[in-house]
This record gives C-alpha cells, sequence and structure tokens, in this order.
C-alpha cells in the first residue's frame, strides 16, 4: 500500500489507493504513526510521500533519512504555523517506514529560469496535485488550486515549467498578494508582512457578492498566463473553490476545465509514492535522491 500526505493549509491529508482520511492542523499536533492504521496495517505501507511546508530547502524528491530540517530554510516566512505539520513530519521519519519527502518548487528546481525572479513558486502538495492530473488529463495541463489561497502550476510534456505562488498573483479566500496599503501597514510597524499576507484574500478585502467572482477572474487570469507557454495544455482547477468558481473560469477562459476535489493531492502523492518505490524515475522532471 502506498499513501500521500497532504500537508494543506487547514488540514492534513492522507490518502491510499483504497481510502483517505483528514485531521484539522491543530489535531494533527497529537497525530501517532499507528494512525495511518486508518488505511491499512503498518506493515502493508510499502512506501509514503510526505509533503512539509514550503519544502524550499530540497529541490528533488528525497528519502526522508537525507533530509535536513525537514526540507525547508526555515520555518519562518509566509503561512500560518501551528505544529500539527512538523508532528506528522517527525513520527513518518522516526517510524522506520519507507517515506520520500516531496520538494515544493523555488530557485533551486529544474524550471524555466524565467520563474525564478521570485524566490519560491509553490509548496510540494502541488506536486501531487499536478501529478493526479497529469494522470488523468495527459502531459501538458495548467492546474489552479483555489481555497485558502491561489496557486496554478504549468506542466508541459509532463515536466513542471513553473508556478504562481499563493503571495505573487491570484487572492484566495484568505491570503494573497501584498498591495500597496499593506506595503504602507507593515512600514508603519502596524503590521507584520506573514499576517498581511494571511489576511490578504478576498474575504478580508471584499463584500461576500463579489468574492467567487473575483477569485473566479484572478484564477482564470493565471491560467491565461501560463497558457501563453502552452497553448494545449489543458486546464484543471482544485481546492475547495474549484467546484464553485469552475462555471465562471470556463467562461472566462472559453474552453472547458477539470475539477478535482479535496482529495486531489493526497491522492496525487499517493501515486507518486507508488511510482517512485516501484518504477523510480524522475517525477513532473523533478530527479530523485532516495
Amino acid at each position: 500500500m502506498f499513501i500521500g500526505i497532504d500537508h494543506g493549509t487547514t488540514a492534513m491529508r492522507f490518502s491510499s489507493e483504497e481510502g483517505h482520511f483528514k485531521i484539522s492542523r491543530e489535531a494533527a499536533r497529537e497525530f501517532a504513526v499507528g494512525d495511518l492504521e486508518r488505511l491499512c496495517p503498518l506493515e502493508e505501507i510499502e512506501g509514503i510521500a510526505v509533503c512539509y511546508s514550503m519544502g524550499d530547502g530540497i529541490a528533488a524528491i528525497t528519502g526522508i533519512g537525507k533530509v535536513a530540517n525537514r526540507g525547508v530554510v526555515s520555518r519562518e516566512g509566509a503561512g500560518k504555523h501551528i505544529g500539527g505539520g512538523t508532528r506528522v513530519y517527525d513520527e513518518i521519519a522516526r517510524s522506520g517506514l519507507p517515506a520520500v519527502v516531496i520538494p515544493g518548487i523555488h530557485r533551486g528546481s529544474p524550471t524555466d529560469p524565467r520563474f525564478k525572479a521570485y524566490s519560491h513558486q509553490t509548496s510540494p502538495e502541488k506536486i501531487g496535485i499536478a501529478y493526479e492530473a497529469c494522470h488523468d488529463l495527459g502531459p501538458d495541463v495548467v492546474v489552479s488550486d483555489i481555497s485558502s489561497n491561489t496557486v496554478t502550476t504549468l506542466v508541459s510534456g509532463g515536466r513542471i515549467v513553473g508556478a504562481f505562488d499563493a503571495c505573487i498573483f491570484a487572492p484566495g479566500t484568505q491570503h494573497g498578494a501584498l498591495d500597496v496599503d499593506a506595503i504602507r501597514r507593515i512600514d508603519a510597524g502596524l503590521q507584520t508582512a506573514n499576517d498581511a499576507f494571511l489576511h490578504a484574500g478576498v474575504a478580508h478585502t471584499l463584500p461576500s457578492a463579489e468574492q467567487d467572482r473575483t477569485i473566479a477572474m484572478f484564477a482564470a487570469m493565471e491560467c491565461a498566463a501560463m497558457l501563453l507557454l502552452n497553448p494545449e495544455a489543458k486546464v484543471a482547477l482544485a481546492g475547495s473553490k474549484a467546484p464553485v468558481v469552475a462555471g465562471e473560469v470556463e467562461g472566462l477562459l472559453r474552453r472547458k476545465v477539470a475539477v478535482y476535489d479535496e482529495w486531489c493531492a493526497a491522492q496525487g502523492l499517493a501515486r507518486i509514492a507508488r511510482d517512485v518505490f516501484l518504477i523510480g524515475e524522475p517525477i513532473l522532471g523533478l530527479p530523485l535522491d532516495l
């Protein structure tokens, strides 16, 4: 059995080929490796793919025993720090179960160098989403993950070309890019940059009637920007807001989009674990370091 673990914004999601479950990131602070028996007996686990935070400390899919500092440069930065993801990662690392850590996409990644104008492009769970979408739709896909934040990734010819991170472009419900007002508040010492990021989503900036259509517009704009580099790519949406905004995104792009649910990342990560441990080839252009 192969398991994928999605370190999401609000929850940790665990998936195998046959089932899944989730726990809040707060509840994950009590996670024990025995909890995986909700999916299968521990002795039947053949491989795990796990994510942690931004994954910017590694550029390859790496055996967990080789990873320093949980695969991150620092825990400081854009994001909400709770401790559940740390607990899950450390329990998997201590368990002795075969596991790999999925990298984020950043300046050290084997992607189009033009995207490296920004230090970070996407966190590791989006690799799972992209892999699941490519399994269904083929090797050329633009996939936008839309929930608390919005992140859009381009895969061409089965390789990740690049991505727009949550703090760069489109807002989500909670998080988004820092605008002029946010920069002024930060410079005045009224707010930290991370707090500004965590409160830049449409739930904090717009009336409720405008929120979903705004998310749809910006997500469609990110997809359209990626389609400049691969006009024939299929388009997919994932995340909690995907089914809500899909119709409007289709109208704006004038093309059909595939819609995935909240389990897409964990399922894609389980698929990555299977292919890493059984086939042993690069995943979406990312090398293996086992």
